[in-house]
């Protein structure tokens, strides 16, 4: 019996190893493409001529894509890939 426990307590702290390092790997490849992002967009912006102002996109267009963008959150979120307190920020960032 000792030694079926052993095996099980050990399964469970490679588990939660392996959870913790794949959580903070997520988190670190969220916080570069954030960077990225926000290093590109300066750099597009200057490189645009400046032209009129474009069309505002359809409501119901912008709503289909958040909700998709949200649908994407949950499941990365059930996957275990995102905390609670991250699925409620980039949801609060979508939704403006």
């Amino acid at each position: 019996m000792p030694g079926l426990i052993r095996g099980v307590a050990r399964t469970a702290v490679i588990a939660g190893t392996a959870t913790a390092v794949s959580n903070g790997v997520s988190k670190r490849q969220v916080s570069r493409w954030d960077k990225k992002a926000q290093q590109e967009q300066p750099e597009q912006q200057a490189q645009q001529p400046q032209a009129a102002p474009a069309a505002a996109p359809a409501p119901a267009d912008d709503m289909s894509a958040k909700v998709e963008q949200l649908k994407q959150l949950a499941e990365l979120k059930d996957q275990g890939i995102l905390t609670d307190e991250e699925f409620a920020a980039q949801k609060a960032k979508i939704l403006g």
